[in-house]
């Protein structure tokens, strides 16, 4: 399985913008990969996926705020984040699926605040 770390997260004020990065430790050629978040209080939910022939999925909440995109080449996995609000506020999780198979990055937190 490969290992994921995800990076970008930080603080961001309501309307701008922000780029989460996932690299892997290995190829994710194969991969469904997926974004989700915690936010404080509450479960863990799933925000995007992107299937490894790069069909996207998104969650409502996000549906035309966030893209989720894929180089198999890099290894690396982004959610761009636009028009972000206070509600996106969370810590971020990649997520690599394969089968039966999955594994989660450490998380990164972005706050949306002015």
């Amino acid at each position: 399985q490969v290992q994921l770390v995800e990076s970008g997260g930080g603080l961001v004020q309501p309307g701008g913008s922000l780029t989460l990065s996932c690299a892997a430790s290995g190829t994710i050629f194969g991969y469904a990969m997926a974004w989700h978040r915690e936010a404080p209080g509450k479960q863990r939910e799933w925000v995007a996926t992107i299937g490894s022939g790069g069909t996207t999925n998104y969650a409502a909440s996000v549906r035309g705020r966030f893209t989720i995109s894929r180089d198999n080449a890099a290894n690396t996995v982004w959610l761009q984040m636009t028009s972000p609000k206070p509600e996106d506020t969370a810590v971020y999780y990649c997520k690599s699926q394969r089968g039966a198979y999955s594994s989660w990055g450490q998380g990164t937190q972005v706050t949306v605040s002015s």
